[in-house]
Parts: structure tokens; sequence; C-alpha cells
């Protein structure tokens, strides 16, 4: 379990990001087509999972559009937008912003996934969805960077990220 804070109060999350040069766990997210997508969705390309609480807040909105804008001279990587939004709220945000360069990705049917990768939220206001965190994973699925943001309403550390895609 780790410890981050909102707005600096304490909230506790399931448990730890998954380490470096350890295999990414698999997972099954949703599409914006309601389609069940895995991580072997991407085999051959390196991934950045941009894990956010929900794309209608502030500083989810940012980092979105801030990794969009690097994504569009990145062919060999994926830039992957997780949240617990349903795809259709996704969708409507990613039309509206023009980011058009991720793909966002919904934990609408489980939290598995939250739960796998240590970021599920498990008391405050905001039980039940994610921290903030980044995940980078290279083309063979193994984790080379990882961040879990301290503060919730804090952007992630967006150079050490790319620096390694």
């Amino acid at each position: 379990m780790a410890k981050i804070t909102l707005h600096g109060n304490e909230i506790n999350t399931s448990g730890d990001l998954p380490a470096i040069g350890e295999q990414a766990p698999a997972f099954s997210l949703v599409n914006s087509e309601l389609a069940d997508v895995g991580l072997e969705a991407y085999s051959g390309k390196k991934k950045l999972l941009n894990i956010v609480p929900s794309l209608d807040t502030p500083t989810c909105a940012l980092s979105t559009k801030r990794f969009n804008d690097s994504a569009a001279n990145r062919k060999d990587t994926v830039f992957l937008m997780i949240s617990a939004d349903l795809p259709f709220a996704m969708s409507r945000f990613c039309k509206a912003e023009g980011t058009e360069n991720v793909v966002a990705l919904s934990m609408m049917r489980s939290r598995k996934f939250a739960k796998d990768y240590g970021v599920l939220i498990e008391d405050g206001p905001l039980a039940g969805i994610t921290a903030r965190a980044i995940v980078v994973i290279d083309e063979n699925d193994k984790v080379i960077h990882t961040e879990l943001v301290p503060e919730i309403a804090d952007e992630p550390n967006y150079n050490a990220a790319l620096a390694l895609l």
C-alpha cells in the first residue's frame, strides 16, 4: 500500500506500482468502441500509461494534452490514457480537446487494472478510482519507468517519462 495526498490529506492506494524490470501486468480495459483491449494489442511498441483519476479534471486534462503533443512524433510508442471515466465521456473529451494522438481506455468493467498496478484509491473521497501515475513499458512489455505522483492534484514528471521513449 502506498500513501499519497489529496490537497494535503493522506489517502491510501491498493499497493505499489510494478517494479522496474518486471513484466508489466496484463490488463483488459475498454476502448471508445466498447471493446476490451489488452496489453497484447500494443505488442512490439513502447507504451506510456498515463493513469489518471478522471479526464474531466484540470490536471488530468493537462497531462492528456501534454502527452498528446508528445505522441505526435513517436510512431514506435502508444500513449494510453487510463481512467475510470466511461468511454463515452472520454471520447467527448478527446474530440473536444483534439487529442487524436493518444488512446483513451476505461476501467468501466473492472477495477482489476487499478489493483494489479497498485493505483486503486482505497479511502477518502476518491475511493474506487485511480491515483495519478505514469508507467512506461518497453516493446517487450518490461516496466522501464514508474511514477506515483505524491499529491494527486500535481502533474507528473513528463520529462522523466518521455526521456525513456
